[in-house]
């Protein structure tokens, strides 16, 4: 039996990329969408809500602010997608640069799901865009690498705590995807973008919409609670 509650979907990072496209995906089938980034959504029926993520008094306020504009019979699909990735190495990586990406990457995360899951009613989702990096490594990325297998113990864990409570929860896997974030952390270089992208079996970097149609799919269907879900176009195996 089809579930005809609304949706609203709170989408982190969704000024760009991935968050920018899944936010689309969420309005084109009439979904409320509220983005929450630093900079506003793109997409202009979205309610943009700026928020810090590595504070705790603005994860605070957005919270309150959801819950004063909430439809109680809303489903809440909450979409962990903000990432902060630095270009380090296990023998660089300074302790406080460490602390400010799992700042950013796993404790915001912890913090925001604490604010609103008193407000997310059975048939909602906690979906973790998480990456390839999830379950393995690449040099020059120590910390990103760090709080992306960090995140998908929080997804299982997650699935394990909320057990009974008709919320469920994945992590969606995306393979090297052509964003702004992606970009910036090769130095835009085309060379190495060609190259990372000849990587899987289509031999390009996968689309952001291609990764937030996985989200939607994954809001949508509670049996793959505890999952992961890989949208990397078949990468070559070393």
């Amino acid at each position: 039996m089809s579930d005809a509650r609304p949706t609203v979907a709170i989408i982190t990072g969704a000024s760009a990329g991935i968050g920018a496209a899944t936010a689309k995906a969420f309005l084109d089938r009439g979904d409320t969408v509220i983005a929450v980034a630093r900079r506003p959504c793109p997409h202009t029926e979205a309610i943009s809500i700026p928020t810090d993520l590595t504070s705790a008094e603005s994860i605070d306020a957005l919270a309150q602010q959801i819950k004063l504009s909430l439809d109680p019979e809303a489903k809440i699909c909450l979409v962990h997608n903000a990432a902060r990735m630095n270009k380090d190495r296990v023998d660089a990586c300074a302790d406080d640069d460490l602390r400010a990406v799992l700042e950013a990457n796993i404790v915001g995360i912890n913090r925001l799901n604490q604010a609103l899951l008193p407000y997310m009613r059975e048939g909602s989702s906690i979906v973790y865009v998480g990456s390839t990096l999830a379950e393995k490594a690449v040099p020059g990325s120590f910390s990103y690498v760090i709080s992306k297998h960090a995140q998908l113990g929080m997804m299982r864990a997650t699935c394990q705590d909320l057990m009974g409570s008709g919320i469920h929860t994945a992590m969606v896997c995306p393979g090297f995807t052509d964003t702004e974030m992606l970009r910036t952390h090769l130095g835009d270089n085309t060379e190495v973008i060609n190259a990372i992208g000849a990587l899987n079996s289509f031999s390009r970097l996968v689309q952001p919409n291609e990764i937030a149609s996985g989200v939607v799919f994954c809001h949508d269907n509670p049996a793959i609670n505890g999952s992961v879900f890989h949208l990397n176009l078949g990468q070559k195996e070393s």
